[in-house]
């Protein structure tokens, strides 16, 4: 009788004492580790501050080592701000001329730099599903554009329009439909004033930085580059912002891509494959399955030359 009620008033101490030393269940369920963000970055130079010619432009211009640096510390500013943005891995795309502009050893050890020609994917080559967003820096307008700084599509020499789909492009058009079919988007983008302007009405509200505008073909009133870097790093942040609002810009396929070159022969011989219609003089076509396969016909159109050595 008197082990009863000893029983029965131990045992609401106990179990009262366990209640308490337990732990709270959101205590004992472990944290969720941070989304780690992969970004993707291909850079051009024309659109870079202060450049309006070739002097700017090519190894042979006078100006091009210290504009190698300016196109270098754009590319670091967006780099930089993506990092401040918490963004884990990040790859650069040297995409103009030869491929072997960026300064490679100005930027962060975990940063890596994909450099020269030819590469699948051309200006977005190494890029795949795993990225969660791709920029765009340096960018110019296309070769249809009456405005714009050096403004052309993929070869100033040769091409006269690139379309998809019966859409004339631009660069950074055809960039992101390659981006978009891998389901990456384009989220931000600098330039002068015609490439920024013509890349939002092709891809919606991206974030834009602009550089410069552009004056004619070959002048334009520019902003300093150390102007031009803060401006890029607040873009790339406010993009980094907003990421979930962006979407993939995806084209229908199969792809209809159609090139016109500024001379005959080009088209001309080209259509001699037969995968491959001639549409008028200047003018061929090509229906890809992917943007993979449209990417690298281009590549091979504008890239290969008789005379290709080691």
């Amino acid at each position: 009788m008197i082990l009863l009620k000893s029983t029965s008033r131990v045992f609401p101490l106990l179990f009262a004492a366990c209640w308490l030393l337990t732990p709270a269940t959101e205590a004992q369920t472990p944290s969720q580790p941070a989304k780690k963000l992969k970004i993707y970055i291909s850079v051009d130079m024309e659109g870079v501050a202060g450049v309006v010619t070739a002097d700017q432009l090519v190894p042979a211009g006078f100006e091009y080592e210290r504009f190698r640096h300016f196109m270098t510390n754009e590319t670091l500013a967006a780099v930089r701000a993506a990092k401040e943005s918490a963004v884990t891995e990040i790859v650069v795309s040297d995409s103009h001329g030869n491929g072997e502009n960026l300064l490679i050893e100005e930027f962060p050890k975990d940063v890596r730099i994909i450099r020269s020609w030819p590469r699948h994917g051309g200006m977005m080559a190494g890029l795949d599903q795993s990225f969660d967003a791709a920029l765009f820096v340096g960018y110019h307008a296309s070769t249809t554009n009456a405005h714009g700084v050096r403004a052309h599509t993929f070869s100033s020499a040769h091409l006269t329009r690139v379309a998809l789909n019966d859409n004339t492009v631009t660069e950074g058009e055809f960039n992101a439909s390659f981006a978009g079919a891998l389901g990456v988007p384009v989220i931000f983008a600098s330039g002068d004033d015609a490439a920024v302007e013509e890349l939002k009405s092709r891809l919606g509200k991206i974030e834009t930085a602009e550089t410069k505008r552009s004056l004619s073909f070959h002048s334009a009133e520019t902003l300093t580059p150390e102007a031009s870097c803060e401006r890029i790093a607040a873009g790339v942040k406010a993009a980094l912002n907003r990421l979930h609002e962006f979407k993939p810009y995806v084209v229908k396929t199969p792809v209809t891509l159609e090139i016109s070159f500024k001379n005959y022969m080009p088209a001309e011989m080209i259509s001699y494959l037969r995968a491959v219609q001639r549409v008028d003089s200047h003018t061929i076509r090509f229906i890809g399955k992917d943007m993979a396969e449209v990417s690298d016909f281009v590549d091979v159109v504008d890239g290969y030359s008789p005379d290709l050595a080691p």
